[in-house]
Formats: C-alpha cells, sequence, structure tokens
C-alpha cells in the first residue's frame, strides 16, 4: 500500500546540555504528529516553543535525542541519503552569495546534489518563482521579496516532495507577502507539500488548513484550523448605531461594552454564557437606535493566546 505520509513523528525527544553536561534543557519533549502528502500544514507556537529545534533536526542539521522521523516514508537515520533528498529547507537567515546571480546560484545548488546539467531545472525555476528578468543580476542588487522567493527556488533544485519554509516572510512588506503566499499555494498545487512555521497568524490562516501548536516543547494541539477556532469560547459583537455616543450608559458599561467610536458599540463575550440576541436586547433598553449588528468570530490569534497563556 503506498505511504501516504509525508512526514511522520513520533515519540521526538530533543535535550540539549548545558555547561559542560552538568545540566539539561529538554527541547523537545514526546513529540509526535503526521503530515498527509499535498497538504499545507502550519507549526506555531511562540519564541522557545521548539520550532526551531524541531525543523534542524527535519533538516539534518541537529540529531535528535531520540524518537523516530520519517520524511516521504525514509527514516532519517536508516534511510539518511533518501530523506535528505524528499526534503526542501528554507532557513529564516537569507544564506545566498551576494556576488552569484539567481541562475548561478541555482545551478550551482544542482551542482551540489550531483544533478546532472542536462537536468538541470534552473530555468524552469527561474519562471516558476518569477525571477527570470533578473536571472543574470547579482543577488545583492536583489530586493528582499525576490531574495526569498530565490531561497525557495535553491531549495526546490532537486525537485524534494516537502518543502519546509521557516518563517518565509519574515521582515517581508505587505504586498511582497501577497506575492510570496501566491508562489507558495503554486507550488503546493502542483503536488508539494508544504510546512511552514510563521509568527504571521494571518498568514497561518490564509495558507494552511491545518496547525500544530508548539509549546515548551510539547505538541498542545493538533488539527483543522477552521476545527479548532470553533472550539474557543469567544465572540465579538459589534453594533452600529444611528445616534452618535460620547460616552457609554453605565448599564452597557458593566455589561463590558466599548466604544469602537462615536457610532459603534463592541462587546467581547463568551457564547456559553450569554447569547447576542440578550447583548442586543440591552442596548434597546438604553434607547439606542440601532442601525446594524455584526458579529465576529473567533480567529487564530485567539486560540494562539489561549494555548500559550
Amino acid at each position: 500500500m503506498k505511504n501516504k505520509k509525508a512526514l511522520e513523528i513520533s515519540n521526538l525527544y530533543k535535550e540539549y546540555f548545558i555547561n559542560a553536561k552538568k545540566s539539561r534543557f529538554q527541547a523537545l519533549q514526546n513529540i509526535s504528529f503526521s503530515v498527509e502528502k499535498g497538504s499545507i500544514v502550519a507549526i506555531l507556537g511562540p519564541n522557545g516553543a521548539g520550532k526551531s529545534s524541531l525543523i534542524n533536526i527535519l533538516a539534518g542539521t541537529v540529531n535528535k535525542s531520540s524518537g523516530k522521523v520519517k520524511i516521504n516514508g525514509f527514516d532519517i537515520e536508516k534511510n539518511e541519503r533518501e530523506a535528505k533528498l524528499s526534503i526542501g529547507v528554507v532557513p529564516q537567515e537569507l544564506v545566498i552569495d551576494p556576488y552569484f546571480t539567481p541562475r548561478e546560484t541555482l545551478n550551482f545548488q544542482s551542482g551540489y546534489y550531483g544533478i546532472k546539467k542536462s537536468k538541470f531545472l534552473t530555468e524552469d525555476l527561474l519562471i516558476k518563482l518569477r525571477l527570470k528578468d533578473k536571472a543574470n543580476a547579482y543577488v545583492r542588487n536583489l530586493s528582499g521579496g525576490m531574495k526569498r522567493r530565490l531561497m525557495i527556488a535553491k531549495a526546490m533544485v532537486h525537485s524534494p516532495p516537502i518543502l519546509i519554509l521557516d518563517e518565509p516572510t519574515a521582515g517581508v512588506d505587505v504586498s511582497l507577502r501577497q506575492i510570496l503566499w501566491k508562489n507558495i499555494k503554486e507550488l503546493n498545487k502542483n503536488g508539494t507539500t508544504v510546512i511552514i512555521t510563521t509568527h504571521y497568524l494571518e498568514e497561518a490562516e490564509s495558507l494552511c488548513k491545518e496547525a500544530v501548536f508548539v509549546n515548551k516543547g510539547r505538541v498542545v494541539l493538533i488539527g483543522k484550523i477552521k476545527d479548532l477556532i470553533k472550539k474557543i469560547d469567544k465572540k465579538i459583537l459589534s453594533i452600529n448605531l444611528s445616534n452618535k455616543l460620547t460616552k457609554i450608559p453605565s448599564i452597557l458599561k458593566k455589561e463590558g461594552f466599548y466604544l469602537k467610536n462615536q457610532n459603534t458599540l463592541n462587546i467581547t463575550y463568551k457564547p456559553s454564557d450569554v447569547s447576542a440576541g440578550s447583548l442586543i436586547t440591552k442596548v434597546n433598553s438604553c434607547k439606542l437606535k440601532i442601525k446594524d449588528v455584526i458579529t465576529q468570530e473567533a480567529r487564530l490569534e485567539d486560540l494562539f493566546e489561549e494555548l500559550t497563556k
């Protein structure tokens, strides 16, 4: 039966020794999860959660202390070469020679993997990542967004079925971030499994269907993002008024309402404690004319806050 898992992690531990092995630090503790082929998954967590240790183990730059890791069905110890060829890693740091051109960078990386010149994917990747018109420009003269795209192309020279991106849009402005998102979605559409770590929760919500939350070296939650968000007992009720307010009626202030602007009252509430209808009734009791009502669902940011308290 054909393996449907791009990544399989079981009981993974990573321990660092500090002060000449006198003290130990557990970076990863009993990490277990899997990623389906063809999916886009976010690995989320605060600084120091263990994301970097996990990515470095997958990249082969850090050894695990114990546990099992399979990449595209290959054990990272027993089938090290096959596992490394199955994965492309885009680090957060821009590791590119500034005096190479994008074409030279990709050709050199292809040679590093032992790919025959006749099978280089350089020209194809330059087109896919929209770098063709800058193919012969020095890397030092490229914009931040172009350098990020070149890093993705560099990780794809050996056609890995799995691509890992560590903070892919860090330090990139909003417009360039949108372009990178589009590039990542196109790669996934063509069959590449994508795993990203990001501090931008909007990015995870836009790109990924599933998320793995890591905190203090452990997986604290895993699942489809939409399903996980539904479990959050939190909503925002936004009431647009016909009349302007400069002060909130005391009865509404005690309830937790606040002024978003002179025409809008907002309240964050728990649906398990109170209904939106009862809150609207209280606003009506203050003889305020309601023009419109909007209920905002919880977002990934709310879930992240709950898990990292």
